[in-house]
C-alpha cells in the first residue's frame, strides 16, 4: 500500500504518466480500493512466457475478482450503494476481459506496479533517508501481505482436505453399516435349515471378509488423512503465530511507541486502518482454522479410531485458543490517550478501540468499558496478575461507556467525552519525590464474548502514565515527569520504570522535539543552542559539542536540583523559555531574529566588534521566561516577561528604542521587525509621524545619549548586572503610556 500512497502524491508530468496507466483494461478505482492486496501478491512469480503458468494467473484473477466482490459487499450507506454497484461492475468487466487470457492481467498489473515504483523513486529520490524508509516500509508491508496470501492458500488447502476427509468418513460409515447388515444376515442363518444355510453362507462370508478388509484399509487411510490434516494445521498455526508476532509485537508496539513520542511533540502516530485490516485478517484466518479443528474433532468423535489424533487435536485446539486470546487482548487499545498532566475537577476525554471487534461481531452485544485511575504500584500488581481487590486511587466521574460500531469505518470503539477526576488518593512518596513525580494510569477494562459465547474475554489496557495536579502552578514540573517518561521508557517495562540518568544527546533529542512542538516551529535547537544548554546544565564552559556527547544527566539535575546560584531547575528555566516563545515570540524565533541561547559574556564578545546601535536578543539567565536586549554599549535591559508582552509586544518595544539600529550581525531593525509593529492609533499618518516620541530625548533611558559618561550605582543593576529601569526612572512605562494615548491627548496643546 505504501507505493500507492506515494503514487497519489505525484505531481505534474509524473502524475499524468501514472494516470495514463489506467483505463477500461484496468480501472484506477480497482487499484485504489485493492491497493494493499495488489501490492501483496507475487506477480513476479508468474512466468509470462510459459503457457503452463496460466493456472497461476487464473488463480490470481479469481482472487482479484473475489476481493473486489468482498469489498463491494462491505459498502454501506448512500455512497456505499453506488460504490457497491461500481465495484461489482468492475469485477464482471475484469472477468470478461481476462478470463480467457489471465496471463495478460498479470502482464498489465506488473507493468503498472513497475511504472509506479519508477515514478515514485524518481520523485522521492530513493537514496534519501525518507525514500529509503518508504522503500523499507513498502517491502515490510509486501512481506506481511505475502504471508497472508500464504495463510489463505494453506487454510483453503486444509478446508479441501477436511471436506475430503468428511466425504471419505461418510462413505466409511455407510460401508460399516453394510458390514453390520451382513453380520446380521449371517447371524440369522442359524435359524435356517442346514441345506439353506450351506447354500447362502459362503457368499455372505466372502462378502463380509471383503468389506472388513476394505474397512481395515480405509480406517488406516482415514487415520492417515486425520494425521496429515493435523500436521497441516500445525504448520498453519506456526505461520499464524509468526505473522501475529510481527503485527502485534512489532507493528502495534511501534505504533504505541509513536503515540508515546507524540506526547512529547513527535510526529502523529498515524492511523490504525492498516493495522486493523491486518488484525481482522488474522482474526478471520484464526477463526476459520479454529472452526476446521472443531470439525475435525467432531469427525473423530463421530468415528473414534485408536491413535494419537485425539491428543494432537487437543493440542491444536489449545494452541488456536491461545492465539485468538492473544489477538483479542492485544488489540484492545487506547486510540486517544487521556491527557498525561491531569488536573482534578477538569473535564477530559479518551477513546478505546477493539481492532478485531467488527470482524468477530462483538458489536452484536455491545460491551461496556469502565475507566479507573490506579497508582504505579497497583499497575505493577495488575500486570503480575496479583489480586488488587478492585482498588482504585481516585474517583472518575462519567467513567462508563458502551462501545459503538461505526459501519462506515468498520471500527468498534468507546468515546469517553466527559470524564472528570473528582478526587485522587496519593501514596506515600519516596525520598525527595514530589507530588509532580508521582505517576498514575487510567485502567480501561471490559468483558465480551465471541462465537455465540464460545469464548469469553476479559480485556484490560493501561494508559500512558499520568501525573495528577490540583493547581496550574504544578504544570511545568508535571510536564517534566511526563517528558522524561515518554522519552526514555523502554518497551515491556515494569510500570513505570525509567532510567535515572541518560546520555546528554538523548536528552537533547527529547527537548528539541518538545521545543519544536510547543513553539510550533520547524526551527529547532541548533548545535550552538544545545552547547549553551549543556553549559548551563553541567556548569561547564566548553564550547566543543564533542565534550558533552558522553556526559550523562540525571533526573535530579534535570528537574530536582536548582541550577547553581538560582532558585529554579534546568527544566523550569527551559520550560519558561518555551512558554515565552510560544505565547509572544514565535514569529521572531521563526524569522531567526532571536538568538536566545546566548550567555551574557558571549553576547558582549559578539557585539564588541559591531557598530554602535547593534543589538541582539537573548533569554535571561536570571529569570524564568524572560528575554533581554543586549546592545553595543554593552548593556542588557532588565528581562521582559509574559507580563510585559501582554502590555506591549517585543517588536513595538524595539521600535520604541531609537538607539537600537541593527539586529546582530548587521540587519536594520525595521527590516526585521517593522511588519510586526502596531499601526499608529490615529488616521492622519503625517500627524502621527510628526509627533512620534523620540525616546532618545530621555537621557536616563540611554546613558550613552549623554555628552558625558554616566556611572551606575549598584542599585541600578539587577543581580546579573542587567540595567534595571524600575530602580532608576520609570521612563519606559511613561513612554508606553504616551504611545498608547490618542495623539490629540498627548499633544493637544501643541498641534498647529
Amino acid at each position: 500500500m505504501a507505493v500507492w500512497i506515494q503514487a497519489q502524491q505525484l505531481q505534474g508530468d509524473a502524475l499524468h504518466q501514472m494516470q495514463s496507466l489506467y483505463g477500461q483494461h484496468f480501472p484506477i478505482e480497482v487499484r485504489h480500493y485493492l491497493s494493499q492486496w495488489i501490492e501483496g501478491q507475487l506477480w513476479d512469480a508468474v512466468d509470462l512466457e510459459n503457457p503452463q503458468e496460466e493456472f497461476k494467473a487464473k488463480r490470481l484473477l479469481d482472487s482479484l475478482i473475489q476481493e473486489l466482490q468482498n469489498k463491494a459487499e462491505h459498502q454501506v450507506g448512500e455512497d456505499g450503494f453506488l460504490l457497491r454497484i461500481k465495484l461489482g461492475h468492475y469485477a464482471s468487466q475484469l472477468k470478461s476481459t481476462y478470463d480467457r487470457c489471465p496471463l495478460e492481467l498479470v502482464r498489465c498489473i506488473k507493468h503498472i506496479l513497475y511504472t509506479e515504483q519508477r515514478l515514485v523513486r524518481e520523485a522521492t529520490n530513493s537514496s534519501s533517508p525518507v525514500g529509503g524508509m518508504m522503500d523499507s516500509m513498502s517491502q515490510k508491508y509486501q512481506q506481511i501481505n505475502q504471508a497472508f496470501e500464504e495463510l489463505r492458500l494453506m487454510t483453503q488447502d486444509t478446508e479441501n482436505d477436511l471436506r475430503k476427509l468428511q466425504h471419505n468418513q461418510e462413505y466409511f460409515i455407510i460401508q460399516y453399516q453394510e458390514s453390520l447388515r451382513i453380520q446380521a444376515q449371517l447371524t440369522s442363518l442359524a435359524t435356517l435349515p442346514p441345506a439353506d444355510r450351506q447354500l447362502r453362507e459362503p457368499a455372505l462370508l466372502s462378502k463380509r471378509n471383503t468389506v472388513e478388509a476394505w474397512l481395515t484399509r480405509e480406517a488406516n487411510t482415514l487415520q492417515k488423512y486425520r494425521l496429515d490434516l493435523a500436521e497441516k494445521h500445525q504448520k498453519t498455526l506456526q505461520l499464524l503465530r509468526k505473522q501475529q508476532t510481527i503485527i502485534l509485537d512489532d507493528e502495534l508496539i511501534q505504533w504505541k511507541r509513536r503515540q508515546q513520542l507524540a506526547g512529547n511533540g513527535g510526529p502523529p502516530e498515524g492511523g490504525l486502518d492498516i493495522l486493523q485490516s491486518w488484525c481482522e485478517k488474522l482474526a478471520e484466518t484464526i477463526w476459520q482454522n479454529r472452526q476446521q479443528i472443531r470439525r475435525a474433532e467432531h469427525l473423530r468423535q463421530q468415528l473414534p479410531i485408536p491413535g494419537p489424533i485425539e491428543e494432537l487435536l487437543n493440542e491444536l485446539n489449545s494452541t488456536i485458543t491461545d492465539i485468538i486470546s492473544a489477538l483479542v487482548t492485544s488489540t484492545f487499545i487506547i486510540e486517544k490517550q487521556p491527557p498525561q498532566v491531569l488536573k482534578t475537577q477538569t473535564k477530559f476525554a479518551a477513546t478505546v478501540r477493539l481492532l478485531v471487534g467488527g470482524k468477530l461481531n462483538v458489536h452484536m452485544n455491545p460491551p461496556q468499558v469502565k475507566a479507573t485511575i490506579i497508582s504505579e504500584q497497583q499497575a505493577k500488581a495488575l500486570l503480575k496478575n496479583e489480586n488488587t481487590r478492585n482498588e482504585s486511587s481516585g474517583e472518575i466521574l462519567n467513567n462508563n461507556c458502551v462501545m459503538e460500531y461505526h459501519q462506515t469505518t468498520g471500527t468498534l470503539s468507546a468515546h469517553f467525552r466527559n470524564m472528570s477526576l473528582k478526587r485522587i488518593k496519593r501514596s506515600d512518596r519516596r525520598g525527595a519525590e514530589s507530588v509532580t513525580e508521582e505517576k498514575f494510569t487510567i485502567l480501561f477494562e471490559s468483558q465480551f464474548s465471541v462465537g455465540g459465547n464460545e469464548l469469553v474475554f476479559q480485556v484490560k489496557t493501561l494508559s500512558l502514565p499520568v501525573v495528577v495536579i490540583v493547581h496550574g502552578s504544578q504544570d511545568n514540573n508535571a510536564t517534566a515527569t511526563v517528558l522524561w517518561d515518554n522519552a526514555f521508557a523502554e518497551p515491556g517495562r515494569v510500570p513505570f520504570l525509567v532510567p535515572d540518568k541518560v546520555l546528554w544527546p538523548q536528552l537533547c533529542d527529547a527537548i528539541n522535539l518538545k521545543y519544536k512542538a510547543e513553539v510550533q516551529s520547524n526551527r529547532g535547537l541548533s548545535e550552538e543552542n544545545l552547547v549553551f544548554l549543556a553549559q548551563k546544565a553541567f556548569s561547564n564552559s566548553s564550547n566543543n559539542p564533542d565534550d558533552y556527547r558522553n556526559m550523562t544527566m540525571t533526573w535530579s539535575q534535570f528537574n530536582r536540583e536548582s541550577l547553581p546560584g538560582r532558585n529554579f531547575t534546568f527544566w523550569q528555566w527551559f520550560d519558561g523559555v518555551m512558554e515565552l516563545t510560544k505565547k509572544h515570540l514565535k514569529p521572531h524565533w521563526n524569522d531567526g531574529a532571536i538568538l536566545g541561547f546566548v550567555n551574557k559574556q558571549q553576547a558582549q564578545d559578539m557585539l564588541m566588534s559591531k557598530p554602535n546601535g547593534t543589538f541582539l536578543l537573548r533569554f535571561s539567565d536570571s529569570e524564568i521566561g524572560g528575554i533581554t536586549i543586549a546592545w553595543r554599549m554593552v548593556w542588557n535591559l532588565m528581562p521582559y516577561t509574559t507580563k510585559d508582552f501582554s502590555i506591549r509586544s517585543l517588536a513595538d518595544r524595539i521600535s520604541d528604542l531609537n538607539h537600537l539600529l541593527f539586529l546582530y550581525p548587521d540587519r536594520p531593525k525595521d527590516e526585521v521587525f517593522s511588519k510586526y509593529y502596531t499601526p499608529p492609533l490615529c488616521k492622519q499618518p503625517s500627524v502621527c509621524t510628526a509627533k512620534a516620541v523620540d525616546v532618545s530625548s530621555f537621557p536616563f533611558f540611554f546613558p550613552h545619549a549623554l555628552p558625558f559618561p554616566l556611572s551606575l550605582s549598584d542599585s541600578m543593576l539587577d543581580t546579573d548586572g542587567d540595567f534595571d529601569l524600575d530602580d532608576t526612572m520609570d521612563v519606559a512605562r511613561h513612554v508606553e503610556e504616551l504611545l498608547r494615548r490618542p495623539v490629540e491627548n498627548q499633544w493637544g496643546g501643541q498641534q498647529s
